[in-house]
């Protein structure tokens, strides 16, 4: 699986410990950027994140600023992806399991990297459901084509 990943300078930290945890999972990370803590735009990175997600080059994508808030509302603007801001494991779960998300958003500056880590795990090893939920899906996602 090949997995996008996206920061702003608020997040770059916890990004590369996602990253880290990823690829000694045997993930394919693609690294968007940013590269430093020098203060950058977070919808620069985001877009491109998420537009790999939604074309297809890549499977899911996480995406990590200071609070989530930016990059989520970021990558939810590209057609297709349905991207979570997750703090809590239950959440991650669910956000998988009952919205078939595709893209995972967290905030450096609001926890810490042993809870985003399990959060990371409780999202990328959570299988989406379908069932009841495939219709639910399909009403969100035509929003995008009205």
């Amino acid at each position: 699986m090949k997995i996008a990943v996206a920061c702003d300078h608020g997040g770059y930290r916890l990004k590369n410990v996602l990253m880290e945890e990823m690829v000694k999972q045997g993930y394919e990370v693609i690294d968007f950027g940013t590269y430093s803590e020098e203060s950058c735009d977070y919808p620069d990175f985001a877009a491109k994140a998420a537009k790999a997600v939604a074309s297809g080059d890549c499977d899911k994508g996480v995406v990590v600023c200071g609070t989530g808030i930016g990059v989520s509302i970021t990558a939810n603007k590209v057609k297709g992806i349905r991207c979570a801001l997750v703090h809590d494991v239950f959440s991650a779960k669910a956000t998988r399991a009952h919205n078939d998300t595709n893209m995972l958003a967290m905030g450096q500056r609001v926890i810490g990297e042993g809870l985003a880590l399990e959060i990371l795990n409780a999202w990328l090893h959570t299988d989406y459901e379908g069932g009841r939920h495939d219709a639910r899906i399909e009403k969100m996602m035509k929003l995008e084509r009205e």
